[in-house]
């Protein structure tokens, strides 16, 4: 018996639906579920779209939520609870201000350092203690111009440390998932 087909994975991108944040700092976390599920197609079901990546006898559950980033916890839990998966298989990709572009961080537990959507998941799951590959979309913007920072698109020099970062993400996530 294979034991490790059963194995499940929820690997949730952060990011709010729409063309309008289509391609955005803020929704970076679905730019690598989309390149991460690239050979596969995306279908849309409920609190968001779903689709099932099969790696080395994982299975890996990926979600992008279109309850907008406030309500990420929602989702979340919804998705942990009908595909039976545990709370130390899941993983969410979200943007992070205070890293350098395309830096990333693995934490497996920590505040949600004033992300909304990092806010709704630790209040649904009432816990901390989850991991989170973290993002850097730098902090390059004017006094009191954070939203229109974090909610605008990419620009033209940012595409290459964006598509290498992307790749490091999708690496992390899959030495993640080999890890359990």
């Amino acid at each position: 018996m294979n034991y490790l087909c059963s194995v499940k994975y929820l690997i949730v991108g952060l990011g709010n639906p729409g063309d309008e944040y289509a391609q955005t700092r803020h929704n970076i976390g679905f730019d690598v579920l989309d390149r991460l599920a690239a050979s596969t197609s995306w279908e849309l079901s409920r609190h968001g779209w779903v689709c099932e990546v099969k790696y080395k006898g994982r299975t890996l559950i990926l979600l992008k939520p279109n309850t907008y980033m406030n309500l990420s916890g929602k989702a979340l839990v919804y998705w942990m609870q009908q595909e039976k998966i545990k709370l130390e298989n899941v993983m969410v990709v979200v943007d992070d201000l205070s890293l350098p572009l395309a830096k990333l961080r693995l934490r497996h537990k920590g505040s949600d350092g004033g992300h909304n959507g990092l806010k709704s998941i630790q209040a649904s799951l009432n816990s901390d203690e989850y991991s989170r590959l973290k993002f850097g979309i730098g902090n390059d913007f004017p006094k009191g111009r954070q939203v229109d920072f974090v909610l605008g698109k990419w620009k033209p020099e940012e595409k290459d440390p964006i598509d290498k970062g992307i790749d490091e993400a999708i690496s992390s996530i899959l030495s993640f998932v080999q890890k359990q």
